[in-house]
């Protein structure tokens, strides 16, 4: 895997189900969260912990990262015994493709590329990939990833789900669209969409969700990707799932946006909770919506310079005593 200027080149401890990394005898405690952030703390974030760890360390006190080896990977290869493709189709125009043509693993990154096939049926004419991790897990944990948008009018995601969409827990870590095509969504190209649904199908309403956005330009100005593009270079984009109501997104090292599980958009609040076990999964994918930044041109999708996501690494630890 390549090496950064951001992160220095990660070593993997330990096999099977997790790596036990103590930080109880690490330097971390002195970058404290009221410490002042400096361009050395951005450049030599420690792989072995949460990027936050390295840059203001607010993990509780007692408490212990712990690698979970099946939920992370630096993508040196693709690893059947972590990863599946899934057809598991969005609307119109989108098509759900398993084929080695739209993802895979290439030089040390995992991509997703959208292809113009207008042979599929339906209309769906936008072919792309999804991505999931097999293994599953819940609070209290974090997991970031080092990711590269495409830059056409579509989302490039990460996120946190159970796969049913009429009961599931869902946090989406980036929903992120570099390049909007409608002229109404002009806030795209420097935002971080989060949020978080709970849905219950024995419940009133049957979902609840809140955004947890956040603008780029409000890192530090000590922050070296502050005002990089999404589609010009990898961010650090990541989760920190507390507990069953409270998740902290982070970008780049930094707090970002965050939401309280319960809160809706109506501006109430509801007793709800995030409980389930949930897996990691990665796609690009549109709509012809505002709310996603309309359709990218056809013409866009034979273009590999833009056509295409790529993920540098994911990793993912628990919180443990």
């Amino acid at each position: 895997m390549t090496a950064t200027a951001l992160l220095t080149t990660a070593i993997l401890y330990g096999c099977g189900s997790g790596s036990f990394l103590n930080n109880s005898d690490s330097t971390t405690k002195a970058n404290d969260a009221n410490a002042p952030l400096t361009d050395e703390k951005f450049n030599n974030m420690n792989p072995d912990f949460p990027s936050f760890v390295s840059i203001a360390d607010t993990t509780p006190e007692g408490k212990t990262w712990v690698k979970l080896d099946s939920m992370s990977d630096e993508f040196d290869s693709w690893d059947d015994n972590k990863w599946f493709k899934s057809t598991w189709n969005y609307g119109v125009p989108v098509f759900m493709s398993t084929s080695d043509e739209n993802s895979g693993v290439t030089d040390g990154k995992l991509w997703l590329k959208a292809t113009l096939n207008e042979s599929n049926p339906d209309g769906r004419w936008f072919q792309t990939a999804r991505v999931h991790s097999k293994a599953e897990t819940k609070y209290p944990m974090y997991t970031e990833a080092r990711i590269k948008t495409s830059h056409i009018s579509a989302y490039t995601t990460y996120w946190l789900n159970n796969g049913d969409i009429n009961n599931r827990d869902e946090i989406d870590i980036i929903e992120n669209n570099s390049n909007p095509s409608c002229g109404c969504k002009p806030e795209y190209p420097g935002q971080m969409n989060s949020q978080y649904f709970q849905a219950d199908s024995s419940e009133e309403p049957k979902t609840v969700r809140k955004h947890g956005n956040f603008a780029r330009a409000n890192l530090s100005d000590a922050n070296p990707l502050k005002n990089v593009g999404w589609n010009e270079d990898y961010h650090i984009y990541g989760v920190w799932w507390k507990d069953a109501n409270n998740i902290q997104f982070y970008l780049n090292g930094e707090p970002a946006g965050s939401v309280v599980v319960g809160e809706h958009l109506d501006g109430k609040t509801y007793d709800r909770k995030l409980t389930r076990d949930l897996e990691i999964i990665f796609d690009l994918w549109t709509a012809d919506a505002p709310w996603v930044g309309g359709l990218p041109e056809k013409s866009e999708l034979l273009d590999d310079s833009v056509n295409t996501a790529y993920v540098d690494w994911v990793r993912t630890w628990k919180l443990e005593d």
